[in-house]
């Protein structure tokens, strides 16, 4: 009896064993699923925002946990994000990202950055769309010192065309009289 009695003891103890490295297994999988977004929502809470182009007046914006305001858009008519950069004088996107928005690579501009100058080339962006504001005919860069990232800085040459009011970590953003 002591020999079957270990054996049933030795099946216990693995079967023991097998459900705690699944029960650890459903954890570590759980905490991951908790924890997935929370950085992505950190770094752009407005990363879900659904607008429409034309349909609204005013768009309103969450700042990050660095203080920036982020914000879905479009360039001709593709899916990107953007920085409001007050800073930039015009829309700078990533060198890299050029040629999958359809963004004409035009004469070489010599650009000063926070991080020095750089050599970008000059585009013109058909159509950007943010929230419910659409701009036509944009001059903007492309950057090869921002190809680290896929943010675009949404220059002066778009933002001077809205009005803004903050309000703690919110931004109102809305389109100046004509």
């Amino acid at each position: 009896m002591s020999a079957s009695g270990d054996d049933d003891e030795d099946v216990t103890r693995r079967m023991g064993r097998g459900m705690a490295w699944l029960a650890a297994v459903a954890l570590i999988g759980l905490l991951w699923l908790f924890f997935e977004g929370v950085e992505a929502r950190r770094d752009n809470p407005n990363r879900k925002l659904a607008t429409v182009p034309g349909a609204d007046t005013e768009l309103v914006l969450k700042r990050n946990h660095a203080g920036h305001y982020i914000a879905p858009g479009t360039i001709n008519g593709r899916p990107v994000t953007f920085m409001l950069d007050t800073g930039a004088t015009q829309v700078a996107i990533p060198a890299k990202l050029g040629a999958s928005l359809g963004l004409p690579a035009g004469p070489v501009i010599r650009v000063s950055t926070a991080n020095g100058h750089v050599e970008a080339r000059m585009t013109t962006i058909s159509e950007l769309g943010l929230g419910p504001f659409v701009a036509r005919q944009v001059q903007g860069s492309l950057n090869p010192g921002m190809d680290h990232d896929d943010m675009i800085l949404l220059g002066m040459n778009v933002l001077r065309h809205l009005e803004f009011t903050q309000r703690g970590d919110t931004l109102i953003l809305r389109a100046l009289p004509r």
